[in-house]
């Protein structure tokens, strides 16, 4: 059975629970409610941010995150899932606190979950791997017992969440290595926007194809022995965690490529769900709050609920 495009989230939990729930790349469809990207996005005043804590080294250089706190947090009194954010940027730029990805890591940590926003390596300084490389470092690292207890972190219960170029990294991160998902660098849970996946030359269109071919360090695909690596459909396998995909039908990162990549992971008996948008809108322009709270949800049921505050007792009491 094939569940229709559009079929209602509450619909489509009861036919996986039948065990005929969406199959190939089959999506529902969103209508994203924003009159101009990132109008949706905003920081939240009341979320904790620690700026520019260091998770590791490299050749003397330091590489930085920043930590996004939900409120009322007591990182001593809880052990909850923590998100890792991975910036886009066409793996060349992009920061961990610009405007919009600083508030996609407030909006998590609003919403219960500490977030880490990360800078990475950049092309084309640093080709792959260096960047994917720094990703993986920085969920081992938020792993290790003495910041689990810093952040008040589950070490077993580590998300991801990435947009265009970060959703690649994000998508990666979730594929590369086989086995449990809360060791080392696996991650349990992957939220993917407008991710390329496949950097071996397909479904690519001609203005991107330079700026991948520059983060893989090559010169042309027929030569290009990194790109599979590279790709997050190249490593699916049984034991990948449960995936979240959005993508806009019309927008800078073909459509082709998220289709492609939720087909695989769904033929690998991979949990998917899958958004399509109408549109051209690209990457954290597509959240608004309809997407954002299916993502909440998503990271709900998958790494279980984020942090609370305790309720108040009502003064009448």
């Amino acid at each position: 059975m094939r569940a229709a495009v559009g079929i209602p989230l509450a619909l489509a939990g009861l036919l996986a629970l039948a065990g005929c729930g969406p199959t190939g790349s089959d999506a529902e469809a969103i209508d994203p409610q924003i009159d101009a990207a990132g109008t949706d996005l905003a920081t939240d005043p009341a979320v904790t941010v620690i700026a520019d804590v260091v998770y590791g080294t490299v050749d003397g250089t330091p590489l930085l995150l920043d930590a996004c706190l939900p409120p009322d947090f007591d990182p001593a009194a809880a052990s909850v899932p923590g998100i890792v954010v991975v910036h886009g940027g066409s793996w060349r730029e992009g920061r961990k606190d610009s405007v919009g990805w600083r508030a996609v890591c407030t909006w998590l940590a609003s919403a219960g979950y500490p977030a880490f926003s990360i800078e990475y390596r950049l092309a084309p300084e640093h080709p792959f791997p260096a960047g994917f490389d720094d990703v993986r470092a920085a969920v081992a690292w938020l792993r290790a017992d003495v910041q689990a207890e810093r952040f008040g972190l589950d070490p077993e219960r580590i998300g991801i969440f990435g947009g265009s170029a970060g959703g690649n990294l994000a998508a990666l991160a979730g594929t590369a290595g086989r086995g449990d998902v809360d060791t080392g660098g696996r991650v349990a849970a992957v939220v993917d926007v407008s991710g390329p996946i496949d950097l071996t030359g397909v479904a690519l269109t001609d203005d991107f194809a330079p700026l991948q071919l520059e983060y893989l360090g090559c010169t042309s695909f027929q030569t290009c022995d990194t790109a599979e690596d590279a790709s997050p459909n190249y490593q699916v396998d049984a034991t990948d965690p449960p995936f979240f995909i959005a993508h806009s039908s019309t927008e800078k990162i073909p459509l082709a490529q998220s289709e492609r990549f939720v087909e695989d992971l769904r033929d690998a008996g991979i949990d998917v769900e899958f958004l399509v948008a109408d549109g051209t809108l690209h990457s954290i322009a597509l959240l608004d709050d309809d997407l954002k709270s299916r993502i909440v949800a998503f990271y709900a049921r998958t790494l279980g609920a984020g942090f609370a505050p305790a309720e108040e007792p009502d003064a009448a009491e």
